[in-house]
């Protein structure tokens, strides 16, 4: 249904994962900008809502990064960006 739509997420908690989940579920082409180096003891090395997803993994304190996203941004047609402002 969704096949040819491209969706960035960033990594977050709450109902983002879950509706990017939705979306490659639907044939959405989600793309998941997970954090480069973290990890929690006995979590699994890949969440159940990134089924469907494809990932990267980058540190968005270092500005190449940054930039990386901002390209794979400029190439989607929605972002899903979970965290609220601090």
């Amino acid at each position: 249904m969704l096949r040819g739509i491209r969706i960035v997420e960033i990594e977050a908690l709450g109902p983002a994962p879950f509706a990017g989940m939705l979306l490659a579920d639907l044939g959405a082409d989600v793309i998941v900008a997970h954090r480069k180096h973290a990890s929690m003891p006995g979590a699994p090395e890949r969440s159940l809502l990134d089924r469907g997803k494809r990932s990267i993994a980058l540190d968005l304190k270092d500005a190449g990064d940054v930039a990386v996203l901002m390209r794979l941004i400029a190439t989607a047609d929605g972002l899903i960006e979970g965290s609220g402002p601090a």
